[in-house]
C-alpha cells in the first residue's frame, strides 16, 4: 500500500496524531470511499483522580491507554506539549545538540552540513516510544484471529471499540474521534449518578463515542447528527459496544437531527428518521443534553444554540446541557495575531443565552472545574473546558 499523504485542507484529530508507534487497523471503506479504522479505548471504572487543575496537560502515563488493536501491543501517548523540563525530550535534545562538535561542519561545496541525531537516541530513557510513521494495515474479514488476545479482551466491560476515519476534509470532521469527546466522557464516568436512569440527547454525536459512554448509565440515549454515512458509523459503533449498555436500559437510538431545521424528520423512507413514539419519549423524558467539540464554526455554533433554545421550550422537564469545547489558538491574517475566534464566539453565545429575557424559561450558565479523574487516555490540556447550561421554568 502506498504511504498515506495528507493534503493541505486535511484535518487530523490529535487523538489520532498522538498515538505513537502503532499500526492502525483499516477495516473497510465507507460509502464515501474513505478508509475506516478500528481503535480500542480502555476504560478504568474505579480509577482514583490522576489529574487536577494544577496538573492539566502533564504526563498521564498512569491512566489507561488508547489502544489500536494490533499484534504489536499498545503504547501510551506523549505528555502535554509545551513542557521543557530537565527530563523532557525537548531539553534532552538541547543538551545533545550542545555536545556535538563545536566547529561547523561543511560539505565539499562549502554548504553547512547538518548532522541529524538518530531517532530517540538523544534520550537514554525516553518518556514515550519513538514516533515511527504509521502505516495502515488492512484487516481481511477472514482473519478473525488477527487481533489475538486483544480480541478476547475487547469483549469485556472495560473496552470500547470505535470505527472512525483519521484524516478528513473539514466538513467530515465528525467521523474522527476528538479530544473533547473523551473529556466529556470522563465527566460522564465521574458523574454516573447524574445520568442514572435518565433520557439523554446528544447533539452532533460524530462517531457516537460520548453517547456510548452515556449509555453505560442512562436509560435511553438519542445519538443524533446529520449525514447517512456518519449516522451509519454511529450505528456500527453502538453495535460494537452493546455490552456496555446499562442493564435494563433502552440503549442508544441513532437519529438524524439537523440544527438548520426546525422540525425532526419523520419520513419513514429517510434513514434514521424519528417515529412519533421517539418524539414523544424525547420531549417527555429528556433531562440531559450533550454536545462535544462542535464549536469550530460560527454558523454551526449559532445553529446549535438556536437548537438548544428550541428544544428547551419543547421539553416537558427542566434540563441540563453539558458542553465540551477546546479553546483553539490560531494565527489569523485578519488580526496579525494569535486569536481564538471560534471559542470567543462560543462564549459570546453563552452570555447571550444567559442574558436572554424569556418569560417561559431561565438559562443559567456555569463552568465545570476540570478536576475530575481521567478514565481514558488523551492529552488533557488546559484549553479543554466543560460548561453547563441549566434550563428551568422562568
Amino acid at each position: 500500500m502506498d504511504e498515506v499523504t495528507f493534503k493541505s485542507d486535511t484535518v487530523l484529530s490529535d487523538v489520532h496524531l498522538y498515538t505513537p508507534n502503532q499500526r492502525h487497523l483499516m477495516v473497510r471503506l465507507n460509502s464515501m470511499g474513505q478508509p475506516v479504522f478500528l481503535s480500542q479505548f480502555k476504560l478504568l471504572w474505579n480509577q482514583d483522580s490522576h489529574t487536577d487543575s494544577g496538573t492539566m496537560g502533564g504526563d498521564h502515563r498512569d491512566v489507561p491507554r488508547e489502544e489500536t488493536p494490533a499484534r504489536t501491543g499498545s503504547t501510551g501517548s506523549p505528555p502535554g506539549r509545551g513542557h521543557g523540563g530537565a527530563g523532557s525530550p525537548l531539553q534532552a535534545g538541547v543538551h545533545a545538540a550542545g555536545q556535538e562538535g563545536m566547529g561547523a561542519q561543511l560539505d565539499e561545496d562549502g554548504d553547512l552540513d547538518v548532522v541529524r541525531r538518530p531517532r530517540a537516541a538523544s534520550d537514554p530513557n525516553p518518556v514515550w516510544p519513538p514516533r515511527d510513521k504509521v502505516h495502515p494495515m488492512i484487516l481481511a474479514q477472514e482473519e478473525e484471529d488477527v487481533l489475538g488476545d486483544e480480541a478476547q479482551e475487547s469483549s469485556t466491560h472495560n473496552i470500547i471499540k470505535i470505527e472512525h476515519t483519521m484524516a478528513t476534509p473539514l466538513e467530515d470532521v465528525g467521523k474522527q474521534v476528538w479530544r473533547g469527546a473523551l473529556f466529556l466522557a470522563d465527566y460522564i464516568l465521574f458523574q454516573r449518578d447524574l445520568f442514572q436512569g435518565c433520557t439523554v440527547l446528544e447533539l452532533g454525536a460524530g462517531t457516537g463515542f460520548t453517547s456510548i459512554i452515556a449509555a453505560t448509565a442512562a436509560q435511553t440515549v438519542y445519538c443524533t447528527d446529520v449525514g447517512a454515512d456518519l449516522l451509519a458509523t454511529c450505528q456500527r459503533n453502538i453495535a460494537l459496544n452493546s455490552h456496555l449498555t446499562a442493564p435494563g436500559g433502552g440503549g442508544v437510538k441513532v437519529r438524524e437531527l439537523d440544527w438548520l431545521k426546525d422540525d425532526l424528520c419523520t419520513d419513514p423512507e429517510v434513514p434514521f428518521s424519528w417515529s412519533e413514539e421517539d418524539i414523544s419519549d424525547l420531549y417527555g423524558h429528556t433531562t440531559i443534553l450533550l454536545a462535544a467539540e462542535v464549536f469550530y464554526d460560527d454558523d454551526l455554533t449559532d445553529a446549535l444554540f438556536k437548537t438548544l433554545f428550541r428544544l428547551a421550550h419543547r421539553l416537558k422537564n427542566a434540563c441540563t446541557a453539558i458542553l465540551s469545547v477546546e479553546k483553539r489558538l490560531n494565527f489569523t491574517l485578519s488580526h496579525l495575531d494569535v486569536t481564538c475566534e471560534a471559542y470567543d464566539h462560543f462564549r459570546a453565545c453563552l452570555r447571550q443565552l444567559e442574558q436572554l429575557q424569556d418569560s417561559q424559561l431561565r438559562f443559567a450558565v456555569e463552568p465545570v472545574e476540570a478536576a475530575f479523574p481521567q478514565h481514558l487516555e488523551y492529552e488533557r490540556i488546559r484549553q479543554l473546558e466543560l460548561w453547563k447550561i441549566f434550563v428551568e421554568p422562568g
